[in-house]
Parts: structure tokens; sequence; C-alpha cells
């Protein structure tokens, strides 16, 4: 169901796959809560890549998240453009983060695009603190399962990623124990 909007308001959509949420990705979502009167955050699927959390795990995520953002709404997008997205709930801004050059370039690219769809919808950039610029989901995502990731961790996703991650982690740990027929073994998800 697609959030209705005064349009009077600036409303403004922030849009990734959150597989899962990070700090990097809280605090964009935590400045587009002050820049914009609504900040949908819009949960995508990215076809190049295999999603670890389920869209209803990565929404329950993104809820725990931003609760303490009232301005902030989480919805679920697929087989669209995100310009056409962002038409269809009255947005008239587009967030995106930039962590790097590489970020940079692509970002660019597509905002030309976007403004070559619909002219009207300006895209925002913003560029998160040098501590959790370079923290991606993909990076979280290697470090589970090492000695001592829940603590490491701690400094790039928030607290209910953890303990999502911790609960992912003992399942698979003890699926692949079964399967193997060996007593569990500590191994990183990306050897599970």
């Amino acid at each position: 169901m697609k959030p209705a909007f005064d349009s009077n308001k600036k409303i403004a959509v922030y849009a990734g796959t959150f597989d899962p949420v990070t700090l990097g990705h809280l605090w964009m979502i935590e400045q587009g809560a002050i820049l914009f009167d609504t900040l949908v955050v819009a949960i995508g699927s990215n076809f190049e890549k295999q999603e670890f959390f389920s869209l209803e795990e990565r929404i329950g995520l993104l809820l725990e998240a931003t609760h303490h953002l009232q301005n902030v709404k989480v919805d679920e997008f697929s087989g669209q453009f995100l310009i056409r997205y962002s038409e269809s709930i009255g947005a008239r801004f587009i967030l995106r983060g930039i962590r790097n050059p590489s970020d940079y370039e692509y970002e660019r690219a597509l905002r030309h695009l976007n403004s070559d769809l619909n002219p009207a919808i300006t895209t925002i950039f913003l560029m998160p603190p040098r501590e959790i610029s370079e923290v991606s989901s993909s990076i979280v995502k290697g470090l589970v399962g090492a000695e001592g990731w829940e603590t490491i961790l701690g400094k790039y996703v928030p607290l209910c990623v953890i303990d999502k991650l911790k609960a992912v982690y003992e399942l698979r740990k003890r699926e692949k124990s079964l399967r193997l027929g060996n007593p569990a073994i500590d191994l990183p998800f990306g050897h599970m």
C-alpha cells in the first residue's frame, strides 16, 4: 500500500535494499528526517545480489531502527524505476548517499537519467561521516562469524541488526552441523 501525503509537504524517498540496515543508512535517514517533512525509506530488490534477509525482515529491522523518527515511513517498491515510485507517492526529492568516488560516478549517472524521466524531482546527495562512510551491507555480512564479530559490528549497525544476525548465524550454524553430521563449526557467513 502506497502512503498518501499532503502535496504541499517536502517529501523525499531514500531507497536501497537495506540488507541489512547500517549506521550509515541510519545517518542518512536521520538527516533526511531533518531536511524533509516526510522521508519514505523505500526498500527495493537488487536482482544482481542474493538477498540475505527477507523483505519482511528488512522492513521490520528498518521500523525498529527508525521508530524514534516520527516523519519517517517505511515502504517497499519493486518492478518499477525509483523515479516512477517517487512520482506515485508525490515525492519531489530523492535522497542518495555518496561514500566514495565510484559511488559519485554511479549516482551522478542515475541522477541525470532520473532528470531525463522527470525533471521536477530533484536528487539530493549527502556524504556520511568518515567513520561510517565505507561500511556497506555486504561488508557487514562478511564480518559475521569471526571471533568478536558482534563487538566489531556494534560500530556499524543498529543493535536490532546485531540481534537478528546472531539469531540467523546460530540457526545456520545448527543447520550446517546437522547437514554435515559434525559438531557446529564457527565459520563466517560467506563460508556456510
